[in-house]
């Protein structure tokens, strides 16, 4: 199993001298990868632990490439919804490249419809948006020469995409339908929201859907709260977790006060929890 954690990027621990040093507490103690989370326009009754104060999480990875060297760059998830497809790729290629092709890309389609109304975004178009974002940036990825591209939503004559670093993978968020069909077509991972005792049998129901389109079995992703107080607690959930068969934990430290408390709450999860 695979360790990420979850460094906030919205109220006023997302300030510039914390996210700094809670990117490379992450980095020097060994997990694999960092992770924020998007959104663009809080309503005014949503603002509840973020005061409304949220980083762009794209800018915020890229600058977090630059403060770090090893460690994986993550969006858990991205709405693709939000952004223009073709921007989005381009955003995503920059960072992929300034950063040394550590990016991981997670994605959703969003859930909350006063976001989309600010956006300018129909909260009903949300899925096939999200669909097309992604054939976007497999075919401009996978193209070895410029092409047109016709979707039900996003249309653009042929551009020579550059750079073109190694497409980073992408992991889908959701639990539906439509969920799962994203990751057999796109995806290298899963990111639901199950827990463990309904995660079990998804998973193999998604294995067997990857097997039968000739695809290998995917990273599943779990993001979890978990409190250090009690570690042999804090063990047995993490076992039930890869029992399930989660690949990949994500560690949500939830609202810590101060990097210090990050740091704290995080060294005790790499020595006497992870494993």
């Amino acid at each position: 199993m695979k360790f990420g954690i979850a460094i906030r990027n919205m109220g006023p621990q997302s300030s510039r001298a914390a996210v700094r040093e809670c990117a490379r507490v992450a980095e020097s103690l060994g997990f694999d990868s960092l992770f924020v989370s998007d959104h663009l326009c809080i309503p005014p009754d949503q603002t509840e632990g973020s005061g409304g104060r949220y980083l762009d999480v794209l800018a915020t990875l890229a600058y977090m490439a630059g403060i770090t060297e090893r460690i994986r760059l993550g969006v858990s998830v991205l709405v693709a919804p939000y952004r223009p497809a073709v921007l989005t790729a381009k955003q995503i290629a920059t960072i992929q490249e300034l950063s040394g092709e550590r990016m991981i890309l997670g994605v959703g389609v969003g859930w909350m419809k006063p976001e989309f109304d600010a956006l300018g975004v129909d909260f009903r178009r949300r899925g096939p948006i999200a669909t097309d974002t992604l054939a976007v940036i497999h075919h401009l990825w996978d193209s070895t020469s410029a092409r047109p591209f016709s979707g039900s939503t996003v249309r653009f004559p042929a551009f020579v995409f550059e750079p073109h670093p190694k497409r980073p993978p992408i992991w889908i968020g959701g639990n539906g339908a439509a969920a799962i069909d994203r990751v057999v077509k796109f995806a290298e991972g899963w990111h639901p929201m199950l827990r463990a005792p309904d995660l079990k049998p998804a998973v193999e129901k998604l294995r067997t859907k990857m097997n039968a389109a000739g695809r290998p079995d995917p990273e599943i992703i779990v993001r979890r709260g978990m409190s250090m107080d009690d570690t042999g607690a804090a063990r047995a959930k993490l076992d039930a977790e890869r029992d399930a068969g989660a690949t990949y934990f994500i560690l949500d430290l939830g609202r810590y006060h101060d990097e210090k408390e990050f740091a704290r709450s995080a060294e005790i999860f790499t020595s006497r929890v992870a494993r």
